[in-house]
């Protein structure tokens, strides 16, 4: 079993959660998932199986797009709603300036990350020291929002409260991105829900929920239809040399090759070699059969 699947993941579960809970379903230990989603955001959870668990690296890469919820007046040490509450105060926003706040944040800017989240300092993931109540410097990364837009937007019991949809860069917290908005808006905020509709080229209108996967109401992507690279198809012999790791003359005008026999199975990734960009270099292998 070697492919990719789609799940839309529910409310309340992590990420590990979902891993066990269809690794169970399908009977193996080679799953992985390409970006983790907090236990109070849903939707697209991208998991490799099999051979395509060598794939994460390049799928983990890609934008994501989201669809968040925010109330403003209220702030926890999380940054959403299941966090301990640190202050709240009553706060009306106009849904103008909501606007134009979003779309200033349209670019690269540098953001704080989260204390809790699984980044490490000094070897320590940051929800560990803010568990343990120590203080640590919290680092900030370059992120880039591509698209943001106001979706939908109410006050009540005093307080702002409105979505957004966003495709953002790899690395981007939107709980971060949150609380920058509201600081923006000279107010403070959390974010009540997250919904991820898109990885990638992987989109929640593919996916599958855990009933689906249990009750066998499913269909795993092909690794050849993820890889959007050059494609080689070689010869016997030639084949014999790539899985036995050979260099090979870069002759193909690119920077990654998937190499394939004359059976149309999928033999290797190759790159650009580091010492030599005239050769490319093995990747990621993959065992026979694989198409």
């Amino acid at each position: 079993m070697n492919g990719i699947l789609i799940i839309d993941k529910e409310k309340d579960y992590t990420s590990r959660d979902v891993v066990n809970i269809v690794g169970k379903a399908l009977n193996t230990r080679k799953i992985g998932h390409t970006g983790t989603l907090d236990p109070i955001a849903t939707g697209v959870l991208v998991l490799c199986i099999g051979e395509a668990t060598k794939l994460v690296e390049l799928v983990t890469a890609d934008e994501k797009e989201y669809v968040a919820e925010v109330i403003l007046g209220v702030s926890t040490d999380s940054l959403d709603i299941t966090g301990n509450v640190l202050e709240e105060n009553d706060s009306l926003i106009e849904k103008k300036q909501i606007e134009e706040v979003l779309n200033k944040f349209k670019g690269k800017y540098e953001q704080e990350v989260p204390k809790y989240s699984a980044v490490k300092i000094k070897g320590k993931k940051l929800y560990e020291y803010a568990r343990n109540n120590e203080e640590v410097v919290l680092p900030k990364r370059e992120v880039n929002i591509k698209e943001i837009e106001l979706l939908n937007y109410k006050q009540e019991n005093n307080k702002t409260i409105f979505s957004f949809r966003c495709v953002v860069s790899k690395g981007t917290y939107i709980r971060s991105l949150i609380r920058d908005i509201a600081s923006s808006l000279n107010t403070i905020g959390v974010m009540a829900n997250l919904k991820r509709i898109r990885q990638g080229k992987f989109n929640i209108k593919e996916s599958y929920t855990i009933s689906d996967i249990k009750n066998g109401n499913y269909k795993l992507i092909d690794i050849g239809d993820v890889l959007n690279c050059k494609r080689v198809t070689v010869t016997k012999e030639l084949e014999v040399k790539i899985r036995n790791g050979v260099l090979v003359p870069n002759i193909y005008e690119t920077d990654i090759v998937l190499f394939i026999n004359e059976n149309k199975e999928l033999i290797s990734l190759y790159k650009k070699y580091d010492k030599d960009e005239s050769l490319l270099k093995p990747w990621k292998m993959f065992r026979g059969g694989i198409k």
